[in-house]
């Protein structure tokens, strides 16, 4: 006999279509829904499920052994590329036959000064070489933040950073270079591609305790404009 009704692999899932949660936007729902792998950084996969031995010539069947890095909350406030903190081991001294010792690798981190086409503001981030050079590959920091999916920057900081920028984007916010039209729009149209209607901007980032208290503020205030209408 099974020790609970449904089994706790799903309970997450059953979780959101009760309460207050199944009341969440449809769109918002669904990001959360979504588990996408992040990009490998720590290590390469092979892309092929078999691969011929170079010695007997026999065809081998290939595994693919992730290294599944940690990220400590720090790693939320900055933005490491999808580096984290690797544990092993190593021998000590280099010397094989001597005994293992535990080891933790971290990332080299900088504090660099990135500026913001959008959002018209610098921030001063925690970021890797990893994180300058994938900048550099979409020519600008707000395509980095616009371009790369959730799970790939994995932090709490780029996400926050990418629905400020939907929001300037979705209401050509006119506080933007105010005395400067012709370039104001010219920003905006540098980035139309990442437009998406306002209301689901407003979702973009939100963890789930974010998205619960902003859904019960939006129902408090409807029941609030209901009650007053009606006196």
């Amino acid at each position: 006999m099974p020790l609970h009704k449904y089994p706790p692999a799903i309970w997450e899932t059953l979780k959101l279509k009760e309460g207050i949660y199944s009341r969440l936007p449809a769109h918002y729902l669904q990001s959360l829904l979504e588990s996408k792998k992040p990009t490998p950084v720590h290590w390469r996969p092979h892309g092929v499920k078999y691969k011929l031995n170079p010695k007997t010539g026999q065809r081998e069947r290939v595994q693919d052994v992730p290294i599944e890095p940690y990220f400590p909350p720090e790693a939320d406030q900055g933005l490491w590329g999808g580096e984290g903190w690797i544990s092993g081991f190593r021998y000590a001294n280099n010397d094989k036959l001597s005994n293992r010792l535990r080891k933790t690798w971290k990332p080299q981190l900088f504090n660099r000064e990135l500026y913001s086409e959008i959002l018209d503001k610098k921030f001063t981030i925690s970021v890797t070489m990893k994180t300058l050079d994938l900048i550099d590959a979409v020519y600008g920091f707000d395509f980095y933040i616009l371009k790369t999916p959730k799970e790939d920057l994995n932090s709490k900081l780029g996400m926050d950073l990418k629905r400020a920028m939907l929001l300037s984007l979705a209401s050509r916010d006119h506080r933007l270079h105010p005395n400067d039209p012709a370039k104001r729009e010219a920003i905006y149209d540098k980035y139309k591609e990442f437009v998406i209607p306002q209301e689901e901007a407003e979702w973009v980032g939100l963890s789930l305790e974010e998205a619960v208290e902003k859904q019960r503020l939006l129902e408090k205030k409807g029941s609030i404009n209901y009650h007053s209408g009606q006196v």
